[in-house]
């Protein structure tokens, strides 16, 4: 059975994508820490990082660290976060979001957006901060 990811990655859901590549795809999460919250998905199903081959885990840094850099860009946050939890979906996932502080790390205050434009500006925001920073991938992901 699909994970609620390939799910998402298939057009079977709707997702807001900001990156897309052959290996790897990024789209924001529904229930944010912070506006620009991502993230980052192997197409292929792999259920724990752990599990992963190098080379894929190594893929998924390379675009984290590239969300990374364009959510401090697109909020100009001092950092980015960066989480892997993996009990929410079974399938590898990397948290990227703009943070202040530690307290930008607690999940449990994550809430689904009720508004969804919202997460359609955020999705744009970002998008545009990749594309500044040279990342083409973020060309074509959505609205």
């Amino acid at each position: 059975m699909a994970t609620l990811f390939s799910r998402i990655i298939a057009g079977e859901l709707p997702g807001r994508f900001v990156w897309q590549d052959p290996k790897v795809t990024a789209f924001l999460t529904i229930a944010p820490l912070r506006p620009g919250h991502t993230l980052v998905v192997p197409r292929r199903e792999v259920d724990r990082w752990t599990d992963a081959d190098g080379a894929l885990l190594a893929r998924c840094f390379e675009v984290a660290q590239a969300i990374g850099r364009g959510v401090q860009r697109a909020w100009d946050a001092p950092r980015a976060g960066l989480v892997i939890a993996g009990f929410e979906v079974p399938h590898l996932h990397i948290h990227v979001a703009p943070v202040w502080d530690m307290s930008d790390f607690e999940f449990d205050k994550a809430k689904p957006e009720e508004d969804p434009s919202a997460l359609d500006d955020a999705a744009r925001k970002l998008r545009a901060a990749l594309i500044e920073l040279g990342y083409e991938q973020a060309r074509d992901t959505g609205p």
